[in-house]
């Protein structure tokens, strides 16, 4: 067993000698109990590993299979603004429920659709930083049994409210004067009327996806919300527009 190197003085090598023996003379390996020591320690570095650290490290882990860039954006942008600063630099074992009212609470009313969002993405960075080992117990962002004890629900916050939907007797006359309007704005709507489609699965539309004789618009799973190959049969209108 080495005791150690030229950074150590005689003094100190001496004195390892001396600890080395006694843990033999108790029954323990001091090979062992060295290693056990340096897990010990890299242990509690890693629960000193910050919020902010655990954040950047959840992101790196899973942005890959986002749909795209602004997804990513997006959960640096609200963590920066509302997390960061009150958590960003503690150590991620340490943050406890207080620290999620004192998020929370201030955009909670005026905010709530952005507050729920946030919430969401602290209880990920949380669970992700209990599965390598930074923190330890309940996941404190967890809303189910949690958070609702604490906060009012977002539907009773902040009810949704849909769009008005244009009554369907007004339709022939809305199609009529859609597509007297100019640009590929106005066809891209008529498109997505006569589809019953996404607008974004509209706009990324790609010639090779349409099988005009077969009059079927066969969507790759890549573009859908539920990652799976959607076919859209078409009408003899949306072909019209297809084929312009």
């Amino acid at each position: 067993m080495g005791l150690g190197g030229r950074d150590r003085d005689v003094g100190e090598v001496r004195q390892a000698g001396r600890d080395a023996r006694a843990l033999l003379e108790r029954g323990i390996d001091p090979l062992e109990a060295r290693a056990e020591a340096a897990l010990l320690a890299e242990a509690e570095e890693a629960r000193r590993t910050t919020f902010t650290d655990a954040a950047e490290a959840y992101i790196a882990a899973h942005e890959a299979g986002w749909r795209n860039a602004k997804h990513g954006k997006q959960w640096r942008a609200t963590l920066r603004t509302y997390v960061y600063p009150t958590v960003g630099e503690m150590a991620v074992s340490e943050i406890t429920t207080d620290h999620l009212l004192v998020i929370l609470t201030p955009i909670w009313r005026d905010k709530t659709e952005t507050a729920a969002r946030v919430r969401g993405r602290v209880e990920r960075v949380l669970n992700y930083a209990k599965t390598r080992g930074w923190r330890d117990g309940e996941n404190v962002a967890a809303w189910r049994g949690h958070l609702e004890t604490l906060l009012p629900a977002k539907a009773k916050v902040a009810p949704v409210e849909h769009h008005a939907a244009l009554d369907w007797h007004d339709a022939p006359t809305f199609m009529a004067r859609l597509r007297a309007q100019p640009g590929m704005g106005a066809r891209a709507l008529e498109y997505t009327v006569l589809t019953g489609c996404r607008s974004g699965e509209v706009w990324l539309a790609d010639w090779d996806e349409i099988d005009l004789e077969a009059k079927v618009w066969t969507i790759p799973a890549a573009r859908m919300k539920g990652g799976r190959e959607h076919r859209v049969p078409l009408s003899d209108a949306a072909l019209a527009r297809t084929c312009r």
